[in-house]
C-alpha cells in the first residue's frame, strides 16, 4: 500500500507541476489545472483510506492526524471544485480539440 501511495502521490505532484509551467511560459494551461485537480481530488481519498486501513482502528481515533486527513480530504471536492465539475471543463477541451 506505501508503494501506491507514494506513486499516486508523486503522480498527482507531477500534473500540478506540468499545470503550473504551462502558467508560467504562458501557455494555455485550463485542461491541464482541471486534470490536476481532479485526480488529486480522486488520489487524496484512495491515499488518507489506505492510510487508515494501515493504522487499523487508530485510524478513526482523533489522537491521529491520520483521521483529520482523511476527513480534510473528502471536504477538498468541495472547495477545489467537484469533480463533476473538473470533468466538465476536460471534456469541454476535449472537444474543442
Amino acid at each position: 500500500m506505501l508503494a501506491d501511495m507514494s506513486t499516486e502521490i508523486d503522480a498527482a505532484r507531477m500534473l500540478i507541476r506540468k499545470a503550473a509551467w504551462k502558467q508560467d511560459t504562458g501557455a494555455r494551461f485550463t485542461m491541464d489545472a482541471a486534470i490536476a485537480k481532479l485526480f488529486r481530488q480522486r488520489n487524496v481519498h484512495r491515499v488518507t483510506h489506505k492510510a487508515i486501513q494501515i493504522h487499523g482502528g487508530n485510524g478513526y481515533s482523533r489522537e491521529y492526524p491520520v483521521e483529520r486527513n482523511y476527513r480534510d480530504a473528502r471536504i477538498t471536492e468541495i472547495y477545489e471544485g467537484t469533480s463533476e465539475i473538473q470533468r466538465l471543463v476536460i471534456a469541454s477541451w476535449v472537444l474543442k480539440s
